[in-house]
């Protein structure tokens, strides 16, 4: 996240733009990337807590 602050500010400065932080959009990026993680890490797991351990090592 610092790397890319720092490349957007390096950027606008090049640009002659001004640089500015959205705290929303940060929080949003942060707030989506964990709804994502979570969603995509629970359903797996929550199959997997069903299946018996036995069959489950053998279909591997």
């Amino acid at each position: 996240m610092i790397l890319g602050l720092l490349l957007s500010m390096v950027m606008c400065h090049m640009m002659g733009a001004t640089f500015a932080i959205s705290y929303e959009a940060i929080a949003l990026g942060v707030g989506f990337s964990a709804a994502v993680g979570i969603i995509f890490g629970w359903a797996p797991a929550r199959k997997a807590s069903k299946l018996n351990p036995i069959d489950a090592l053998r279909s591997v």
